[in-house]
């Protein structure tokens, strides 16, 4: 079970943590940053190392990526979510990042793994696309058995055969996990749909299978996105979703007949 000082720190209420799929620069940055300290939100992600398919398209910017994230962070009073792909870079990345992640290629870089389990940052570890659920909770051991329990399990959707979708979100495994594990479990309904028309629906499901929150890109531009620029919403599409969320968690579950 997760230890009760980082349910302290995650586990009150359903989170949102949002932001750029990747830092570009200090400006959409720092829009980012005020637009959810306006909302009262509290954590803010942002990419600065880009595991992406094509080495030719934009990698990040690294280091600077992370200075720029967490001088806005600490401007807007934020918390820092951010991928670390190399072991070399772990202690560098725990001078600016509040909570780890590590990404679904690196899912099974076991080097790192063990590397993150030796810090006290909370790590969000993200679901390989090909990976099971087994294969899941066992690469969150490699971290643990280094020490750290402070362990986020992120389900941003399993590659399938369904073409409509960028990936599949597993939400039998989310419920299989809540039900037999102890991990807090968030929904990232940006990569595990592709598309920003369906994330707003799956907040919801996020909040029915009591997740303990989703992580959503969000861009000042997203047509002008350095990448996955067509799954990200707007800053304004992002505060009407947010407002309607916030609406809903108000209201009991209500019976109506079916027609």
């Amino acid at each position: 079970m997760i230890e009760d000082s980082f349910n302290d720190k995650f586990s009150s209420d359903f989170k949102i943590i949002a932001g750029p799929c990747a830092i570009e620069n200090e400006e959409t940055t720092y829009k980012v940053a005020n637009c959810l300290k306006k909302m009262g939100l509290k954590y803010i992600r942002g990419g600065a190392f880009k595991p992406r398919t094509s080495p030719k398209s934009f990698q990040g910017l690294g280091e600077r990526g992370l200075k720029i994230l967490k001088n806005a962070a600490k401007e807007n009073d934020l918390i820092t979510v951010s991928e670390i792909m190399d072991p070399r870079n772990v202690d560098m990345a725990c001078e600016y990042l509040d909570i780890i992640q590590i990404g679904a290629r690196n899912m099974h870089n076991y080097p790192l793994l063990k590397e993150v389990g030796k810090t006290d940052k909370i790590i969000l570890l993200k679901r390989g696309f090909g990976a099971t659920i087994e294969e899941w909770i066992q690469a969150s051991e490699y971290i643990r058995l280094e020490g750290n329990e402070s362990i986020i399990l992120c389900e941003r959707g399993i590659r399938t055969f369904e073409p409509q979708m960028r990936n599949t979100l597993d939400i039998a495994g989310v419920s299989y996990l809540k039900k037999h594990y102890g991990y807090n479990v968030i929904l990232d309904p940006s990569h595990g749909t592709g598309k920003r028309e369906l994330i707003e629906p799956m907040i919801y499901v996020a909040m029915a299978l009591n997740c303990e929150g989703v992580m959503i890109e969000i861009h000042p531009e997203p047509e002008k996105a350095l990448s996955d620029g067509e799954q990200s919403l707007s800053l304004e599409q992002f505060e009407k979703i947010v407002g309607r969320v916030r609406e809903k968690m108000k209201k009991p579950l209500m019976n109506k007949p079916l027609r």
